[in-house]
């Protein structure tokens, strides 16, 4: 067995790393959102990229060589599975010093869940 996921679920190259390679793509907004943590934790910038909506990503993205993450808490969904069309998924994403806590929303674009945009939680 390799590395634990950063997401928690299980092993790097069985869980995220599967999405990272292009190996098919995530079957649910949930699923998608752990893969984008794992791919912050690792520097996978265009894997971050290539699923982030066309009409909300950015044109370049940066990300900060310091900023250790720690761990991903899921605390909520909201549709998103293979019958929907749009979900939402709520998390807290520790890192070194602190933690961030959103509320994301996810579409599908050609078929594939995909990242539009965040809501910062207090």
């Amino acid at each position: 067995m390799g590395s634990l996921c950063p997401c928690g679920v299980g092993d790097y190259y069985g869980c995220c790393g599967r999405y990272h390679r292009g190996v098919g793509g995530a079957p649910t907004a949930e699923v998608l959102m752990r893969s984008r943590y794992a791919a912050f934790v690792r520097g996978d910038v265009g894997y971050l990229l290539r699923t982030w909506h066309p009409r909300t990503r950015p044109v370049r993205l940066e990300l900060d060589p310091g900023l250790r993450w720690t761990g991903l808490e899921v605390l909520g969904t909201t549709d998103g599975s293979a019958f929907h069309t749009a979900g939402t998924v709520a998390f807290r994403a520790s890192y070194r010093g602190g933690s961030l806590h959103e509320r994301s929303r996810f579409e599908r674009f050609d078929g594939a869940w995909v990242y539009v945009d965040g809501e910062f939680l207090d």
